[in-house]
C-alpha cells in the first residue's frame, strides 16, 4: 500500500477520516462486495488497461475492475476502509495498488489513466470541482471518466443519501467542473432501494465523459 501524507483532521464533522473509519469499522462489509450496477452497465465493456478508482473505500469496484484484468489504483483516506480493500482483493485473488490519502491532496500521475472512477465521492462544491479537475488531469488521451453521485433532487424526492444539500450536485454541476473532455452520458438516473416494507427509488447524477484521443 501506498501512503502519502496522513491525513489530517477533517474539516467537517461527519465526513473526517475519523467519521469514516468509525463507519467501516464493523466487522462485515459496509458497503455490499459487489460492484456497483450503473458502473458494471457503463464500464464492462471497456478494453481492460489502467484505471483510477478515486474515494476507493472498501473497494469492491476496484477489485472488480482488477479481476477483469484492469491495472487498478484505488485511493481513500480511510486506513480501515483500505484494510478491507486489501482483504477483499485476497479473496479475489487480485492485485491493486492501494493508496492511503486525502483525495483532495493525492496528485494522480498525469495522463496517465484510461478510466477514472468517481463514485458517491460527496463533497462542497469547491471540493468536487477540484477533485474532478484533477481526475481529468490523470486521464490518458481517449480516456473514460465515469462520475456517479447523490443527486440534489434526491433530497426531497428521493430515498438516503447525504441529507446536507451542500454536498450533493446535478450532472451539470459535474460537466461545469469538465476542462475540454467530450460528454457521452449526462443525465439523472433512478435507482432502486430494496427495503424491508417495500422499495424506494434514489436519484443519482451521473456523467461519463472522454478525454480527446492522440491525433
Amino acid at each position: 500500500m501506498t501512503e502519502h501524507r496522513r491525513p489530517e483532521l477533517s474539516v467537517r464533522a461527519g465526513f473526517s477520516r475519523e467519521d469514516w473509519d468509525r463507519r467501516y469499522a464493523s466487522a462485515g462489509l459496509l458497503w455490499s462486495a459487489e460492484p456497483n450496477r450503473r458502473f458494471v452497465e457503463e464500464v464492462g465493456e471497456l478494453v481492460p488497461g489502467r484505471a483510477l478508482d478515486v474515494g476507493c473505500g472498501e473497494g469492491r469496484n476496484a477489485v472488480w475492475l482488477a479481476a477483469r484484468g484492469w491495472q487498478v489504483t484505488g485511493v481513500d483516506f480511510s486506513e480501515v476502509a483500505l484494510d478491507k480493500a486489501r482483504g477483499l482483493a485476497a479473496r479475489h485473488d487480485v492485485d491493486v495498488e492501494w493508496v492511503l490519502a486525502d483525495v483532495l491532496e493525492y496528485r494522480p500521475a498525469g495522463r496517465a489513466f484510461d478510466l477514472v472512477a468517481v463514485l458517491y465521492l460527496q463533497l462542497p462544491a469547491n471540493e468536487r470541482r477540484a477533485v474532478v479537475r484533477s481526475a481529468v488531469s490523470a486521464l490518458a488521451p481517449g480516456g473514460l471518466l465515469f462520475v456517479l453521485g447523490h443527486d440534489t433532487t434526491n433530497l426531497a424526492e428521493g430515498y438516503g443519501g447525504p441529507k446536507d444539500s451542500r454536498v450533493l450536485f446535478t450532472p451539470e454541476d459535474v460537466v461545469a467542473d469538465l476542462l475540454g473532455l467530450t460528454t457521452e452520458r449526462v443525465e439523472k438516473v433512478h435507482r432502486n432501494v430494496e427495503l424491508d416494507d417495500g422499495d424506494a427509488v434514489a436519484i443519482d447524477a451521473l456523467v461519463c465523459a472522454r478525454a480527446a484521443p492522440i491525433g
